[in-house]
């Protein structure tokens, strides 16, 4: 069984992010996309269970190659990589679109698997986008995975209502956090991830260099995106807080205070 996992290269949430030129700042203090661990260890232990590789793919500049190594180190086979400066701007639609394109590469793809969102965009648009440029059916927010080669059972909440789907591979299935808990590298397999083989592949090699062509109607980049940044502004500093020494009338400067700012 051969399993793609999306994996993405993302600024650590507990940095300080900033948007310059209408785009968000990366390669100062990236790290692989949280959920996308969750559906790395998804994978790994799929294949573990009824054999088969496990394919990182991810897109994105030159340093975001560490997120398939990461994935590599956690149990993954090989990584692909597309890297195209042509891609900087491009939107969660046309990000499925290469992504789809990639995974085609790789042949006979029994399974797809990511993390239900990014923790840079959050829009969780990728994986039924990518489903349905490859024609495949997606089962979404799983907590619960299985597979047994032929078919993938997943379980999930949505408003409430725990369901349970089953869908016909090949398929795309995208995981939460409770799926599982991911495993953390041992050191032997950080140095045998070194030795593991990284395909880098550019917009020519997947037959989607016309689709950044401006006057041919792009369909990537920034000038094929269907969104953009109109503005950004830091988060305003958080002022000190007020404290009262209550001598008897605390409840009542309480209820002063509560009245202006409400």
């Amino acid at each position: 069984m051969k399993v793609a996992v999306l994996v993405k290269h993302v600024p650590d949430v507990q940095s300080e992010r900033r948007i310059e030129d209408g785009h968000l700042v990366r390669g100062e203090d990236d790290v692989i996309n949280e959920l996308d661990e969750n559906a790395v260890e998804a994978a790994v232990s799929l294949v573990e269970e009824i054999g088969g590789e496990v394919v990182a793919v991810t897109m994105g500049p030159e340093d975001a190659v560490d997120a398939v190594r990461r994935a590599l180190q956690m149990g993954a086979d090989s990584g692909l990589h597309v890297c195209d400066e042509r891609l900087t701007g491009t939107d969660v639609l046309g990000t499925a679109r290469v992504l789809a394109a990639a995974v085609r590469t790789l042949g006979d793809v029994d399974l797809v698997l990511a993390g239900m969102a990014s923790s840079d965009g959050e829009t969780s648009v990728v994986p039924a986008a990518l489903a349905a440029d490859l024609g495949w059916p997606v089962a979404s927010v799983a907590s619960r995975l299985e597979c047994d080669g032929t078919t993938a059972t997943i379980e999930r909440t949505v408003d409430s209502i725990d369901e349970s789907v089953r869908v016909r591979l090949p398929a795309v299935v995208s995981v939460t956090d409770q799926v599982n808990e991911p495993r953390i590298p041992a050191f032997k397999a950080m140095m045998a991830a070194r030795k593991k083989p990284v395909t880098e592949i550019d917009l020519a090699e997947l037959g989607l260099a016309d689709d950044v062509e401006a006057d041919a109607g792009a369909l990537l980049g920034a000038s094929g995106a269907g969104v953009r940044v109109r503005d950004a502004s830091p988060i305003p500093a958080r002022e000190q807080g007020t404290i009262v020494t209550d001598t008897g009338d605390g409840g009542t400067r309480l209820a002063d205070y509560l009245k202006q700012v409400m």
